[in-house]
């Protein structure tokens, strides 16, 4: 029977060139996943991400979906799936979705989370997930510069990509930075975000914090639409998908 099957997915995005297929490669989470769908299924398939997620980035929740021809049970699914991915990947839910869903089309929202470390000793057990620091910023300068963020901008300034021919206006619902004692977590929720651009705030929050950028510096940086206006960008390991919003 014709599916349409929607995935929720974790990964630990350590060892792969991230989500989407890359040219002279398996090391990608879409490759590794259609892999597995096409061995259970005997023929090819093309699994819908969500979004896509760098080199080195993770993901709790990434949602998926894929039309294939199955009659195994939503459960024998997902066992079947754990039972071959590798073990930094995981088929969390499988839920037989209607035809029209579309996991990247009809997300209305997408939460990630940066985590930054600030403490005295090294985080051995937490080392692949984190960005270590060497001092601890100004959290309340960071979140004055958060709160020019937030709304509807055109995020240019924030693109890693310089070629990109789409609009990049999105809208920023929520930008929270939490301690949670040595750790850092920055939270950002938005109608969807550019490439490398979660990373590139994060790199611009810290330069904030670190004294290298003032708060009310922010209105210029959006205003110039400029790369090099803005921040560095944080590394990828730092990098969570939380959460894919639909309606």
């Amino acid at each position: 029977m014709k599916r349409n099957i929607r995935f929720i997915i974790s990964y630990d995005g350590s060892r792969y060139y991230g989500w989407e297929h890359q040219p002279g490669t398996d090391m990608t989470i879409q490759g590794k996943l259609e892999t597995v769908l096409e061995k259970m299924s005997g023929k090819p398939v093309k699994l819908i991400g969500a979004g896509r997620t760098d080199a080195g980035v993770h993901a709790l929740a990434m949602v998926a979906n894929v039309h294939m021809d199955t009659d195994m049970s939503e459960e024998e699914i997902r066992t079947y799936m754990n039972q071959y991915l590798p073990e930094d990947i995981s088929v969390n839910e499988v839920i037989f979705a209607s035809e029209k869903f579309h996991s990247r089309y009809n997300a209305v929202g997408k939460t990630y989370r940066y985590t930054c470390y600030a403490g005295p000793c090294k985080p051995v057990f937490d080392r692949k997930y984190v960005y270590v620091l060497e001092e601890k910023p100004d959290i309340a300068a960071m979140r004055q510069a958060a709160d020019l963020l937030t709304g509807v901008h055109d995020f240019k300034s924030f693109c890693g990509n310089p070629r990109i021919k789409k609009s990049t206006v999105r809208e920023i619902y929520s930008i929270d930075i939490h301690e949670d004692g040595d750790f850092i977590h920055l939270t950002y929720h938005g109608s969807g975000f550019l490439q490398y651009m979660v990373r590139i705030l994060t790199g611009t929050l810290l330069e904030v914090g670190f004294g290298k950028k003032k708060p009310e510096d922010i209105p210029r940086i959006l205003e110039e639409k400029n790369r090099p206006a803005a921040g560095f960008t944080a590394p990828a390991k730092g990098l969570c998908m939380v959460k894919v919003d639909y309606h």
